[in-house]
């Protein structure tokens, strides 16, 4: 199992919360990631794979966030992404906030997407 961590914030829900590294090692294993970035971040270089819903339509698509495993939020840095997972907890969906987000992502030298296409 990837490793989390759980993280309160006043009194908001509690929020698990992985590393750039935990998520590269569950997309092997099939996991999926999410990036609620606007549409310009997103099509500028995202995470291989990552579905994009940006966080003012999360509440209209709560459903892609359904899924058989628990969801990965990634954004610019984990500020968006912990928001949005935040509100989805709310909704009694289950997801783990990527710290550091796509900044992180991309300073660890790992692959990017560009463009509309999550791969």
């Amino acid at each position: 199992m990837p490793q989390v961590t759980w993280v309160l914030v006043c009194d908001a829900m509690p929020i698990q919360e992985a590393s750039t590294a935990t998520l590269e090692a569950a997309l092997v294993t099939g996991a999926a990631v999410i990036d609620v970035r606007e549409t310009d971040e997103y099509e500028s270089g995202h995470v291989p794979g990552a579905l994009h819903v940006a966080l003012g339509a999360v509440p209209e698509h709560v459903d892609v966030f359904r899924t058989e495993t628990v969801s990965y939020i990634i954004c610019r840095s984990g500020a968006r992404s912990r928001r949005a997972a935040e509100y989805l907890a709310e909704q009694g969906i289950e997801t783990i906030n990527v710290a550091g987000g796509t900044l992180d992502w991309i300073a660890g030298g790992r692959p990017v997407v560009t463009g509309s296409s999550p791969l």
